[in-house]
């Protein structure tokens, strides 16, 4: 039989594949193991293949589309809904099959290995900033229960490490001495990593003209503008800029019904990383706003007026994912608008 829709559910070893033909009859359903993948697939004629955009998903469609085969990534919660009864391999192999013919269906973009390349500084870069804090946050913990406080901020914290690390700890029982002389070098060696990944970052930057683009954004710094381009690339597989901030997470809950509107909070979905990076990067913006209003758009300052700061970063976040998915789609640096 000619198979022509393939549901592949991903795993580490064992693999799930769902195969039917073009009037759906079920023409397979079946387990492969990781080494039996590409010969299978050699196999098969050209068609369609759908699976979950989860980890080693990018690869996997990489390489089957080498072979001729039409990949489209989904993602997890939009094939939930397909799977009739239970949890098994087998049954999320069919929903995928089932989910990836859907004429409405959104998919998600296949990555290159560059643009994975540019994530896994980020990934590895959060990893380090939240060892770093939760060395902070120890530090101060047991200081404080001598007595022993310094101020907020990553900066006091190092500067109190290295006043440690030369030989002016504060007065404390030796065991407590030792303690927070370890955890002050950890602390140095962590803030050294954070400052490595931000060079590699800013290196990446210049080699890539899209994230150059972006960072003719206002608010959008070498960090941010990698992070969106190696997650979202092109920005061609959303429709509007409205549609690449409901993505992030960063438009209200929409709980219409019966002709009434009512709009909640902002729904917090998508990629928290991207919508963190972007909120801190508009919060930072709020201070030159309201020192030099004339510099900025004028919406800009008009939110601020009407609106509570922590609010007016938030819709300052949503403004600027419109702004980023038009730059992204016409290939164009961010002009500001003064008047």
């Amino acid at each position: 039989m000619q198979v022509t829709t393939i549901g592949l559910d991903l795993a580490k070893n064992i693999f799930q594949v769902h195969g039917i033909t073009e009037d759906g009859t079920v023409a397979f359903n079946r387990s492969l193991r990781r080494a039996q993948m590409m010969s299978f697939f050699e196999k098969l004629e050209p068609c369609l293949v759908g699976m979950e955009a989860c980890g080693s998903s990018h690869y996997w469609a990489r390489e089957l589309s080498k072979l001729g085969h039409a990949v489209k990534l989904i993602a997890p919660i939009y094939v939930k809904p397909y799977v009739k009864r239970g949890k098994s391999d087998a049954a999320d192999a069919e929903a995928i099959c089932e989910a990836v013919t859907r004429p409405t269906m959104r998919f998600v973009e296949m990555k290159s290995p560059e643009q994975q390349a540019i994530l896994s500084l980020h990934r590895a870069r959060d990893l380090i900033v939240r060892q770093r804090t939760q060395t902070i946050n120890m530090m101060r913990g047991l200081l404080a229960e001598f007595g022993i406080i310094f101020a907020q901020g990553v900066g006091h914290a190092i500067r109190f490490a290295k006043s440690v690390i030369e030989g002016h700890s504060p007065e404390l029982p030796q065991a407590a001495n030792d303690v927070v002389t370890d955890l002050s070098e950890q602390l140095l060696a962590l803030h050294l990593r954070v400052n490595w990944y931000g060079r590699r970052m800013t290196a990446a930057a210049k080699s890539e003209p899209r994230i150059a683009l972006l960072q003719t954004i206002p608010g959008i710094g070498p960090i941010t503008a990698s992070a969106i381009v190696a997650t979202v690339g092109s920005g061609e597989q959303f429709q509007s800029g409205r549609d690449l901030s409901a993505w992030l997470g960063l438009t209200p809950i929409n709980k219409s019904t019966g002709g009434k509107e009512r709009l909640g909070r902002i729904s917090k979905m998508g990629d928290r990383y991207i919508r963190r990076l972007m909120v801190v990067g508009m919060t930072s913006r709020i201070k030159q706003i309201k020192s030099a209003p004339e510099r900025f758009d004028p919406w800009f300052a008009d939110i601020l007026q009407r609106k509570p700061t922590k609010l007016a970063a938030i819709a300052m976040a949503n403004k600027t994912a419109r702004i980023i998915w038009a730059v992204l789609t016409h290939n164009k640096p961010y002009e500001i608008r003064t008047a």
